[in-house]
C-alpha cells in the first residue's frame, strides 16, 4: 500500500507537470497566432501593392483566413482548460495506484 504522503506527491507532480505543459502549449499557440496574423497582413498589403484593384477581394479572403487562423488559439485554450481543471492524468494515476495496491 502506498502511503498518503507519496500519493499526494505523485498527484502534485502530475499537476505541476501539467501546468508547465499547459503554459508551453498556450505560449506556442499565442506565438503561432501572432506570426500568422503578421504573415496574413503582410501578404494582404503585398497583394494590394501589386494589384490595387483587387483590394476588396483580397480583404475578404484576408478576413476569412484570419478568422480560421484565429480559431486555433481558442481550440488550444479549450484543451488547456480541460487539462487544467479535469486532469485525466490524475485519475489514470490513481487507478494505477489502486490496481497496484490490491
Amino acid at each position: 500500500m502506498i502511503p498518503d504522503a507519496n500519493l499526494a506527491a505523485i498527484v502534485g507532480s502530475i499537476y505541476s507537470s501539467t501546468a508547465i505543459g499547459v503554459g508551453v502549449i498556450l505560449g506556442a499557440a499565442g506565438l503561432g497566432s501572432a506570426l500568422g496574423w503578421g504573415l496574413i497582413c503582410s501578404k494582404y498589403l503585398e497583394g494590394i501593392a501589386r494589384q490595387p484593384e483587387m483590394m476588396p477581394t483580397l480583404r475578404l479572403w484576408m478576413f476569412v483566413t484570419a478568422g480560421l487562423m484565429e480559431s486555433f488559439p481558442f481550440i488550444v485554450l479549450a484543451f488547456a482548460m480541460y487539462f487544467t481543471f479535469a486532469n485525466p492524468f490524475v485519475s489514470a494515476a490513481l487507478r494505477a495506484v489502486q490496481t497496484l495496491a490490491h
